[in-house]
C-alpha cells in the first residue's frame, strides 16, 4: 500500500477575471475549485495511473467533508482524523492581470490529534511506501516528520520526502528512498549559488551522503535530474505545449515516480513517467489525467 500524508488540506478556489481592481466590488470571468494539499495531489494522480493509495491527515468542518467525499474514489481510501474543532482552509488563487494567491491557516492541531495519526501510522507494513509532502501546520511541532519516520523506523518502508529546509534535511538520517528538492531549495540548503548541471549533480552527491537514497532535482522549464543511489544521473527533458497551471506539476512527479519505480522498477522508467506527470499537470487546468498522461508518454523521449 502506499500512503500520503498531508497535514493541512485545502480547497483551492480559483478565480479568473481580465483585471482586479482593489477598493471596489469586482466579478468574475470564471471559478473553478479543487482539493489540494501536495499529498492529496499525490493521491489524485496515483488513481490516475491505476494505483491504490491510502491519504491520511486532518481535516475539519464542512470544507474537511468535502475535501474528504470529493477525493474518494475506488483507489483513494480516505482515513483522515476528523477534528472537532475549526474548518479545513480554503485557499483562494485571483488570476488576473497579476496573480495573487491568499492561503488560509487551517485548523488548530494539538499533541492528542498528532498521537491519532501516529497510531495509524502502526498500520504500515514491510514493503509499504509512505510519502511526506508538504510544510507542517503552526500548530504542529517542528519535528513533526522526524517523529512519525521514527515511529516506522524498523519497517522496510519505501519513504519518500518532498519538503524543503530542516524539514528535508533533518529526514535524512532516516534513509529517505527518495527526495525532490528543486535548484533554489538545494542552494539553501548549502547556502550557496547552484548554476550549473555538475553543482547539481555535486550538491544531489551531498545530499546522498547525509542519507538520501534517491535524489530528484526538479529544473522547471529545463526538465529534471535524477541521482539515482548507485551515484548514475539520467536527465530528462519537457515538452513544448502551452503551460497552463505549474501548482501541483512536483507532486505529480512524485507520484509518476513512485509509479514508475512500482510498475517497472527501473529508475529511467520512473524518471520519465514522473517528468510526463509533471508536465500533463502543467499543461491541464487541474492535476494530471490518464488521458493526458498517456498521450504525452507517447511523444516523450
Amino acid at each position: 500500500m502506499i500512503y500520503t500524508i498531508t497535514l493541512n488540506p485545502s480547497i483551492d478556489y480559483i478565480v479568473r477575471l481580465s483585471d482586479l481592481t482593489m477598493g471596489i466590488t469586482n466579478r468574475t470571468d470564471s471559478e473553478e475549485y479543487y482539493f489540494g494539499g501536495k499529498g492529496i495531489n499525490v493521491s489524485c494522480v496515483l488513481s490516475e495511473l491505476d494505483l491504490e493509495s491510502t491519504a491520511l491527515g486532518f481535516v475539519a468542518g464542512f470544507t474537511g467533508e468535502a475535501i474528504e467525499k470529493g477525493i474518494k474514489n475506488d483507489r483513494i481510501i480516505t482515513d483522515f482524523i476528523r477534528l472537532k474543532d475549526g474548518v479545513s482552509r480554503i485557499n483562494i488563487k485571483i488570476k488576473a492581470d497579476e496573480e495573487t494567491e491568499i492561503n488560509g491557516q487551517g485548523p488548530h492541531i494539538g499533541e492528542a490529534e498528532l498521537e491519532e495519526l501516529m497510531q495509524k501510522l502502526d498500520n504500515i507494513k514491510d514493503g509499504d511506501i509512505l510519502i511526506l509532502a508538504g510544510s507542517i501546520p503552526k500548530s504542529m511541532p517542528d519535528d513533526t516528520y522526524e517523529r512519525m519516520l521514527e515511529r516506522i523506523k524498523d519497517k522496510d518502508v519505501l519513504i519518500v520526502v518532498d519538503a524543503t529546509k530542516k524539514l528535508l534535511v533533518n529526514s535524512l538520517k532516516y534513509k529517505p528512498f527518495l527526495i525532490k528538492p528543486n535548484r533554489q531549495e538545494i542552494s539553501e540548503i548549502f547556502d550557496v549559488e547552484v548554476k550549473t548541471e555538475d553543482d547539481i549533480e555535486k550538491y544531489a552527491k551531498e545530499l546522498q551522503k547525509l542519507g538520501a537514497r534517491n535524489v530528484l532535482i526538479s529544473l522547471g522549464g529545463e526538465g529534471a535530474m535524477l541521482i539515482d543511489e548507485f551515484g548514475k544521473k539520467h536527465k530528462a527533458g519537457v515538452l513544448k505545449e502551452k503551460v497552463i497551471n505549474t501548482v501541483g506539476s512536483g507532486d505529480s512527479m512524485v507520484a509518476g515516480f513512485v509509479a514508475g519505480y512500482v510498475k517497472e522498477n527501473s529508475y529511467p522508467y520512473a524518471l520519465k513517467l514522473g517528468s510526463v506527470c509533471g508536465n500533463a499537470t502543467a499543461f491541464l487546468p487541474g492535476l494530471a489525467t490518464k488521458e493526458k498522461i498517456n498521450e504525452l508518454l507517447v511523444k516523450f523521449k
